[in-house]
């Protein structure tokens, strides 16, 4: 389905371009004075929609966006794992993609891998 693109849709767009990490609903939204959460909301659940990124949720429920760098149109791979950090709450996309073999008759539709502990610069020496 073809969306309207928006100022909105813009503005939410390049802030998620602009941090290499996933963002949660409440740092995008202060970094937008004009757009509502609701809006934003709405906006964040069509790019996952759309495949422009993707959902992580973390251990406490709350969800995090990242963009989709390594997607083409209609080809989607997200069984990647995540880490987040204890410390600074960062959610990070890792790279390397995860095979998962499941029994016969299963299909996967959705994979939410996510590691917790310090990243390299929350890590205690």
């Amino acid at each position: 389905m073809k969306r309207r693109n928006t100022p909105s849709k813009e503005k939410v767009l390049s802030i998620l371009k602009s941090q290499n990490y996933a963002m949660c609903h409440d740092t995008i939204a202060e970094q937008t004075d004009d757009i509502n959460r609701a809006t934003i909301y709405r906006i964040l659940n069509q790019f996952c929609e759309d495949g422009v990124a993707h959902r992580i949720t973390s251990e406490s429920g709350k969800q995090f966006f990242a963009l989709c760098k390594s997607c083409n149109a209609g080809e989607h791979h997200h069984n990647h794992l995540h880490f987040q950090c204890n410390s600074c709450e960062k959610v990070e996309c890792f790279k390397s993609e995860i095979n998962i073999s499941l029994p016969e008759g299963y299909q996967i539709e959705n994979f939410n891998g996510l590691i917790s502990g310090f990243c390299n610069s929350c890590a205690p020496n």
